[in-house]
């Protein structure tokens, strides 16, 4: 009894070992950056920007069926829901998502997915993106797989990456919230309803990376295709701007273009997605964009035209920031007014 019993004991010690979170800086970021692949975001998106999805107008059975594909692929990927939401959904009711001369919207759900921190789970990265477009005219499919298909499947590849990674011991020290939001296209109402209404507390919350439309080129660019626009990186965060500048040169040597982070831009984008509703409440934020092109809320966004070597690099740029953000000693120190 006495050797079974410390044979036992010797096994336990051994799992606990094994697995023990290891050191981040010497896990080998390139290899789980590399699993975001071309080939993986294309057959994710040729699914929710198909026809069958009937263009994913918030509240709308077709938005409902993407978001059932979008569970089913972090449940292939063995990630959850937050424990204290107790499911993928965050109800976004219809009351809420009323705006003047404005359709009347139905019913509709943020969706969550969860990677628990292993050394500072109480303090949580949003990365964000939305999974609705505009439905159907006059019997036409608006398949928006730009806008925002090409976020709402980056997030995918980008959850599965860091879950590579967690797998063989290496999982973030802070915890990560991919956060898929309904009815941005009426009025950014799901980022708007979850910054009100945070599962995490804002003041836990360090940073959103959100990423609307990367999959295409815009006419500034069109012998370009190694660019991404960054939009707001430096307007709470100088530190959070570095980053993202050091992750870039590291790994993925994109051409980051800030035309759109002028404040004076008279496109106005960083207020036009998701990430303003993070930015208003102090939160450092960086918006990910390709620039508008000729397809941009037509019903020719169509899978087929979208660049999936370039998406895939641009994601990879949003993984490995969102890497450092997750892994290092601190939070980005907010330093300016975001004015």
């Amino acid at each position: 009894m006495k050797k079974i019993a410390i044979l036992s004991l010797s096994l336990f010690v051994l799992s606990c070992s094994s697995t023990k979170v290891k050191d981040y800086t010497k896990a080998d970021v390139n290899k789980y950056m590399n699993t975001i692949s071309a080939e993986d975001l294309k057959k994710h998106l040729y699914i929710v920007a198909s026809d069958e999805m009937e263009g994913r107008n918030t509240g709308e059975p077709g938005q409902k069926k993407a978001g059932e594909y979008l569970i089913s692929q972090y449940e292939k990927n063995n990630i959850s829901y937050p424990e204290k939401a107790g499911s993928f959904y965050q109800k976004v009711p219809s009351a809420f998502m009323v705006r003047p001369f404005s359709p009347r919207l139905n019913d509709s759900e943020n969706i969550w997915a969860y990677i628990k921190g292993t050394e500072k789970p109480e303090e949580v990265l949003v990365i964000s993106a939305h999974y609705d477009h505009v439905g159907m005219k006059n019997g036409e499919v608006y398949n928006g797989a730009d806008d925002d298909g090409s976020g709402t499947v980056a997030l995918l590849e980008i959850a599965q990456a860091f879950m590579e990674a967690k797998k063989e011991g290496y999982g973030p020290k802070r915890s990560i919230l991919f956060l898929h939001v309904t009815g941005e296209e009426h009025g950014l109402h799901g980022s708007r309803y979850y910054s009100e209404n945070p599962l995490f507390p804002i003041d836990s919350t360090i940073a959103d990376l959100n990423i609307d439309m990367i999959g295409r080129r815009d006419n500034n660019h069109k012998d370009n295709g190694n660019y991404v626009y960054v939009i707001g990186s430096d307007r709470l965060s100088t530190e959070l701007h570095n980053i993202n500048e050091e992750a870039n040169k590291k790994y993925t040597r994109l051409e980051l273009d800030y035309k759109y982070n002028d404040r004076n831009d008279p496109n106005q984008f960083y207020y036009r997605s998701d990430h303003y509703n993070f930015a208003k409440k102090g939160i450092p934020i960086i918006f990910y964009f390709n620039g508008v092109h000729a397809d941009y809320h037509m019903p020719t966004d169509t899978p087929d035209k979208i660049e999936y070597d370039l998406l895939a690099k641009r994601a990879q740029l949003a993984f490995v920031t969102a890497w450092e953000l997750a892994n290092r000693e601190n939070r980005p120190v907010v330093d300016k007014d975001g004015k």
